[in-house]
């Protein structure tokens, strides 16, 4: 029977190794995406939310959580996804930002209340995570992966990409 605190907090610490395919120095926690962990009696449900709606790193992580759990002998689990509310960066971990930025990924600033959208994203200031200078410029909308920002530094001129803030 699979109820008590305690395997919850089990649970949470076994959920802690699963590392984001896309980032591997990020794990599932330090991301933010579990939302959720629902006991039942003899079943594990953690419930989950993308980055992004149609995210492809999700069925990797829906996968690896479901075979995580049953190598710790919690054989009935399943993972949820659900879309409302939507994911945001304000959800990861600070610890998981300062991974990012150790990696050469530049985390997302905080977002600013009641801005317009566009004019933020054009008006940002990206700090450079190798050499940290604020005299950066955006490349491309668009890095490694849609989530991500291509920038520059104007200083060191190492291309690095940006964790967009949504």
């Amino acid at each position: 029977m699979v109820n008590t605190k305690a395997d919850k907090e089990k649970i949470y610490e076994y959920l802690r190794e699963i590392v984001d395919p896309e980032i591997p120095v990020l794990s599932i926690m330090d991301m933010g995406i579990v939302r959720d962990l629902i006991l039942h009696d003899d079943e594990v449900e953690v419930v989950i939310t993308p980055t992004y709606t149609g995210c492809p790193a999700m069925d990797m992580i829906s996968m690896q959580i479901r075979m995580h759990l049953s190598s710790y002998g919690f054989p009935k689990n399943k993972v949820t996804m659900v879309l409302s509310p939507a994911w945001t960066t304000e959800w990861m971990t600070e610890e998981g930002k300062k991974k990012l930025k150790a990696y050469g990924i530049a985390p997302p600033n905080p977002r600013q209340q009641g801005c317009d959208e566009k004019l933020f994203a054009e008006a940002e200031a990206v700090q450079c995570p190798h050499c940290d200078s604020w005299h950066t410029h955006r490349v491309s909308e668009f890095g490694s992966t849609a989530c991500k920002a291509l920038y520059q530094c104007d200083d060191c001129k190492e291309p690095f990409d940006h964790f967009k803030c949504h």
